[in-house]
């Protein structure tokens, strides 16, 4: 027989919630267990057992002392469960002293206090929250800013530790200002910025030379895949002055022209504002003629590095990433260049005159003379001798290119690897560029188009070890089209062209005589001396230092990763003249 379980009567309380206050009333009509104690709790407070059915207590017949009172007089021993009276640890709050040991979990970390100018002066302002991503980028700007100024005060005291240095090795006058000379005239490089003059299409009066076809292979050249710089011992290569040239002295004769000038010395006018480091040019006025000519040995032949960088040089002229040897370096790499990226079989590209500068018999490097003749004003020409280094067939129509290489010394001067980041970031590696050799890189846009060549060839040179200034690699050619890289590198053409025709204007008031043009060492301007006539007449040329003399590239080691175990001997790197 299952028995029924009584669940018993709830007594009724008319005054409020839970038991009656009335234990006479509450014992005849409830069935519940005795003792059993009612405290409010809250949510924060820990609660205690409700029952206990491991307790023992004493039998009905035991001493009535030990028994626990009942409410009712009569005690019930089914009931000791739930008797709590005598047990003080079963509601919390009858020990305040368990509460010293209890306490809330805060996983919130501490606040972190702020120091600085900001949190004195924003620390009563109410902030708004921001977003996490708003956070990140905030925190990204601050890095930058703080690397921004460590770099800036790290170029600072660069600089400042190397500015004699520098001045030392930059600012000196390219030729030596005698005391007999007698300044005419200086021309701040501010007014050639307002110059503008526009000159009709030139006619070609001569071309002379040949040409050997480009190899378009050299495009294909990468960093992965370079090429050893080639050297051309036997082929001459000639820097001749105005007034030697030949052809020039016979158009001067047949009254073709009021001035002459060769492509070198017009893109030096032209881009004068350009230049940092001093240069000169020698004008003659013979006549109602006017000759631009070079001296001996003159800057001009040879190439400026690192003109317009604010990194500077070593003073030393024997180092060999001094001003003075990275131009002679420079000027070797485009001689060679020129010539390994043509096609050596031979065939060639004739005109109408032969080299006017080689003697029969003699190897000369692949270039064309072109003497071009534009029109100043109704009663002034200018004739100027113009060259080109190659020619490539397009749309079976003959294109003439103008080869140049830019020479990579050593990757800490520049800041950019040309080895990492001329394949992937060309554009990087050329605006480097044009920071750093803005000067020669708008001459080299001039020349092109003063010789109206089609295509610019560009090539990418570097040292094999940056100690080792013999040996060098090709490590990529790029063309442009001459007048849209001027665009590039804001080249104006009407300026280029007014600079010209100022200082011709200027000349032609001058009375007959020699006078040389100077770029002053230090400031922005030109100047015009009034010379002897028998000026540079007897200069003396420097020599490059003997073999023997010159600073060696180091041992090339296994950690250096260079194991081409090169020996080639050391060439001259003298660039010939022939008057």
């Amino acid at each position: 027989m299952v028995g029924v379980f009584e669940v018993g009567a709830v007594p009724f309380n008319p005054d409020g919630w839970g038991p009656p206050d009335s234990a006479a009333a509450a014992s005849t009509t409830t069935t519940l267990p005795l003792h059993v104690p009612f405290a409010p709790f809250s949510r924060s407070d820990k609660l205690g057992r409700i029952a206990d059915f491991t307790r023992s207590f004493p039998s009905s017949n035991a001493n009535p002392s030990n028994r626990p009172s009942s409410r009712h007089g009569a005690g019930n021993p089914a009931d000791s469960p739930f008797d709590f009276s005598l047990d003080v640890d079963a509601f919390p709050l009858a020990n305040p002293e368990d509460d010293s040991s209890f306490r809330l979990v805060d996983a919130k970390p501490p606040p972190r206090p702020k120091f600085g100018p900001k949190w004195r002066f924003n620390q009563n302002r109410p902030q708004l929250p921001q977003r996490r991503d708003e956070e990140v980028e905030a925190r990204k700007r601050e890095a930058e800013k703080e690397r921004a100024r460590r770099d800036r005060l790290y170029n600072l005291n660069r600089s400042n530790q190397n500015q004699q240095r520098r001045e030392a090795a930059i600012f000196k006058s390219s030729v030596d200002i005698q005391p007999e000379w007698n300044m005419l005239d200086q021309i701040p490089f501010s007014t050639f910025s307002k110059l503008s003059f526009s000159v009709p299409e030139p006619e070609d009066l001569l071309i002379c030379g040949a040409l050997e076809y480009y190899d378009r292979s050299f495009d294909r050249i990468t960093p992965k895949n370079e090429r050893r710089l080639e050297r051309f011992k036997n082929r001459n290569f000639f820097k001749v002055t105005t007034t030697d040239d030949p052809v020039i002295r016979r158009l001067a004769n047949e009254d073709k022209a009021t001035v002459f000038a060769t492509d070198t010395i017009l893109s030096t006018l032209m881009c004068a504002p350009r230049s940092v480091y001093s240069w000169d040019i020698v004008i003659q006025r013979v006549g109602n003629k006017l000759f631009f000519d070079k001296r001996d040995g003159s800057q001009l032949d040879l190439l400026s590095v690192h003109e317009t960088s604010q990194e500077p040089l070593p003073e030393a002229k024997d180092d060999i990433n001094s001003a003075y040897s990275l131009s002679v370096e420079a000027a070797y790499i485009n001689q060679n260049f020129s010539q390994q990226v043509l096609v050596r079989d031979g065939n060639k590209v004739s005109f109408d005159e032969p080299n006017p500068f080689a003697n029969d018999g003699d190897e000369v490097a692949s270039v064309a003379y072109r003497y071009r003749r534009w029109k100043l004003d109704n009663d002034m020409h200018l004739v100027a001798r113009c060259e080109v280094q190659s020619v490539v067939d397009v749309n079976n129509q003959k294109s003439f290119l103008t080869l140049n290489a830019l020479n990579e010394f050593d990757p800490k001067y520049s800041g950019v690897d040309w080895r990492q980041k001329l394949e992937t970031q060309r554009g990087a590696v050329l605006a480097t560029e044009l920071k750093n050799n803005a000067n020669k890189l708008a001459k080299w846009t001039a020349q092109a188009i003063l010789a109206n060549a089609d295509l610019m060839k560009l090539g990418y040179v570097s040292r094999v070890h940056p100690r080792d200034h013999f040996n060098h690699v090709i490590l990529g050619v790029v063309g442009y089209k001459p007048r849209d890289f001027a665009a590039q590198i804001n080249l104006n053409t009407a300026n280029m062209w007014g600079i010209v025709k100022s200082i011709v204007d200027l000349c032609m008031k001058l009375n007959e005589g020699k006078y040389v043009l100077v770029k002053d060492p230090s400031k922005p301007q030109v100047r015009i001396y009034e010379v002897p006539a028998d000026a540079f007449e007897n200069d003396y040329v420097e020599e490059p230092l003997p073999e023997e003399e010159q600073v060696q590239p180091p041992t090339e080691d296994a950690e250096d990763g260079e194991a081409n175990g090169t020996t080639n001997d050391v060439e001259d790197k003298e660039i010939e003249a022939q008057n």
